[in-house]
């Protein structure tokens, strides 16, 4: 009885623990089936976790300017993948590709970032 105890104890403390990990990580809000990129001038970077953001300033058909919020994946995976928190920078154009949100929203969920010299990023 002890050990059952125990066993529903610990499974119980298992999934509070690892809840909010599934929960956080959805991508409900942006249609990842139907990617888009844009283009534009990197305003900053927030190198946050658990992700960090882009604001880039991109031209509409008009030639309006909008900020778009691009989010990224978190520092520690950006590193692995060949990112510093220096490796775009304000000033620089940009192309970033991924899932826009559903509401139409001037923000995505990025998945590739391509530099001015041609390299692509996982992001």
């Amino acid at each position: 009885m002890i050990a059952k105890t125990r066993f529903l104890a610990a499974s119980f403390a298992f999934v509070i623990a690892v809840a909010p990990v599934f929960a956080h990580h959805s991508l409900a809000m942006y249609d990842m089936s139907n990617p888009v990129t844009v283009k534009g001038e990197v305003a900053r970077l927030e190198w946050t976790n658990p992700h960090a953001y882009l604001y880039v300033n991109v031209k509409d058909n008009r030639g309006n300017v909008e900020e778009w919020v691009i989010e990224i994946d978190r520092p520690e995976f950006l590193k692995k993948n060949g990112w510093t928190s220096t490796t775009v920078k304000a000033g620089d154009i940009i192309a970033c590709t991924g899932g826009r949100a559903k509401t139409g929203a001037r923000t995505m969920r990025c998945t590739i970032v391509e530099l001015a010299s041609g390299q692509k990023l996982r992001s």
